[in-house]
């Protein structure tokens, strides 16, 4: 009888630990924000304009139903396909939250950080073999950011933490 108690108790200790790691992720929903593209679909293949084999030049983007409270936002792009790991593309911030429209070819009003070739603003996709997936993940903030130019994506992220109202993203493939 006490093992069946004992066997009860780890169970609900169990199920309690896992709802605690799923709430922070339950508390930043999309709210029903969005980020899309006219170039594609999410989902489908990014045309090779936007690539390293065409002019490389970004993606027109649009953001739609931005949270109330929003103070800015942050845009990362990263293609967690790449042989070395997780590669960025395109990491901006403190974007002013009434931004609803990105045009081909135009980086938004904001502060760049350096993505994985070393530069600021647009890198486009260019995998060295196969399938790639690239995300466009868009963050609304509570607040503007105070980072120096130029950091990583994990300074961005590490700077956002506690202050996401909402979160969209978008996913498109390429391949070489």
């Amino acid at each position: 009888m006490n093992r069946i108690f004992l066997v009860i108790g780890v169970a609900i200790l169990l199920a309690c630990a896992r709802a605690q790691e799923a709430a922070p992720k339950a508390e930043v929903a999309s709210h029903g924000m969005k980020i899309s593209s006219s170039a594609f679909s999410d989902g489908q293949s990014i045309p090779a304009k936007y690539t390293c084999d065409g002019s490389e030049t970004s993606p027109p983007l649009a953001f739609a139903s931005i949270p109330a409270g929003t103070k800015s936002l942050a845009l990362v792009v990263d293609d967690p396909d790449a042989p070395g790991g997780t590669f960025d593309h395109w990491i901006v911030w403190n974007i002013p939250p009434t931004t609803t429209t990105i045009a081909e070819g135009q980086s938004p009003k904001g502060i760049a950080g350096r993505n994985g070739f070393g530069k600021s603003g647009y890198g486009g996709p260019c995998p060295p073999g196969g399938e790639h997936r690239y995300f466009f993940k868009l963050y609304a903030l509570d607040t503007t950011l105070n980072l120096q130019p130029s950091p990583r994506k994990a300074d961005l992220e590490k700077a956002m933490k506690g202050h996401i109202l909402a979160e969209a993203q978008m996913m498109g493939k390429y391949r070489r």
